[in-house]
């Protein structure tokens, strides 16, 4: 890389520098000093807690339920976007983006109509026979995982529809021609060639759903999670020190997770 291109990156990376890696190492830096003395007392009290760990494994549970349903959801509407016709893949393609358009708020506030007692989906219930009584379905990690789906299903339908676009449809075409099967191609050729999109998109769902706030605060009800569970110390219990505990513990999960997925896709697609 020659100078010039790196005096062009110089405005972005000052920039990154200033207002994320510096704020973030010093975030990182205050989770291991108390009362001017370095100690691992903050981690300790946490991980000792079962409260904070229920909060924590029940984030994890829905952070990785909703990675898989996006990716399970996500990639054959991803891929049947990238087979159709020009015309009908922009319809299809707005159709994927058209949630995006709509606020966090709205969308669970809708969920919260049809997930409630009496909402649509009970009623529906209820009126068929089906059931006796209204499930309680709002207020649960469920219908956190439900708002969520809604809320990234389009990101890594976009991310999988990019790389599948890329996609050298030849070499379909070159293994069904020496006799494999169609499930066969897609095993050995379509699938490995387009685990890097599944991955950064599963990464970006992981992510998203970690980090959420708007949605699980309003599906969630008293079902706590990491990020409800920040903001309650910092902006309720006025407790900095916690939240930059539990903002770190998610950052570390965030690597950790990243880590393990690019394992998993080096393994799918040894050669990248």
């Amino acid at each position: 890389m020659n100078k010039k291109a790196l005096y062009l990156l110089l405005p972005g990376l000052l920039f990154l520098a200033a207002f994320m890696l510096v704020p973030i190492t010093l975030t990182v830096a205050s989770t291991f000093v108390q009362d001017g003395k370095l100690t691992l007392e903050g981690y300790l009290h946490f991980f000792r807690d079962g409260y904070f760990n229920r909060i924590l494994l029940t984030t994890l549970r829905v952070s990785v339920v909703t990675t898989l349903v996006c990716m399970l959801l996500g990639y054959p509407a991803a891929y049947y976007i990238s087979r159709a016709s020009a015309r009908k893949k922009s319809i299809l393609l707005a159709l994927s983006i058209f949630p995006l358009l709509t606020s966090p708020v709205v969308r669970s506030f809708s969920w919260m109509i049809i997930l409630g007692k009496k909402g649509l989906i009970n009623s529906f219930l209820v009126n068929i026979g089906l059931i006796d009584k209204p499930l309680d379905i709002l207020y649960t990690p469920t219908a956190m995982m439900i708002g969520l789906v809604h809320l990234f299903l389009p990101l890594i339908i976009i991310t999988l529809l990019g790389v599948m676009e890329n996609l050298d449809h030849e070499l379909v075409r070159a293994a069904r021609s020496l006799g494999a099967s169609p499930f066969a191609a897609f095993r050995k050729i379509t699938f490995p060639l387009t685990v890097p999109g599944l991955i950064i998109g599963g990464i970006l769902v992981f992510v998203g759903s970690l980090t959420a706030y708007t949605t699980p605060a309003l599906l969630g009800g008293k079902e706590r999670v990491v990020s409800t569970f920040l903001y309650q110390n910092a902006m309720t219990l006025n407790d900095w020190q916690a939240a930059s505990v539990i903002a770190v513990i998610m950052i570390v999960i965030t690597f950790v997770v990243v880590g393990l997925m690019n394992a998993w896709a080096n393994r799918l697609n040894p050669k990248g």
